[in-house]
C-alpha cells in the first residue's frame, strides 16, 4: 500500500488512502477519522507523518478538527 521509496511523499500516500475511504463512504460525514496513533499502527509510519497526512486532508477541506475532541470527516458536497 505505502511505497516509502516512491515519488509521492509518504504523508500524501496516507492522505490519498484516507481521502479514498471518505469518497467511498467508508469514513462517514461527521464521524471521526482514525487517530494519529491508529494511523501510525495501520500504515507503519512515524507520528509526524500521520500528523502531516491529517493536515493534508484538512487543507483539502475533507476533514475538520475539534480541539481536544479529534478530527472528523467534513460534510460531503451535494
Amino acid at each position: 500500500m505505502i511505497d516509502p521509496d516512491g515519488p509521492v511523499p509518504v504523508y500524501r500516500q496516507v492522505a490519498d488512502i484516507l481521502a479514498e475511504r471518505i469518497a467511498k463512504g467508508d469514513l462517514a460525514a461527521h464521524r471521526p477519522i482514525p487517530s494519529e496513533a491508529a494511523l501510525v499502527q495501520e500504515f507503519g509510519v512515524a507520528r509526524g507523518t500521520a500528523r502531516r497526512a491529517v493536515a493534508e486532508l484538512r487543507e483539502r477541506g475533507l476533514v475538520y478538527t475539534v480541539p481536544q475532541r479529534g478530527t472528523y470527516v467534513g460534510q460531503p458536497e451535494a
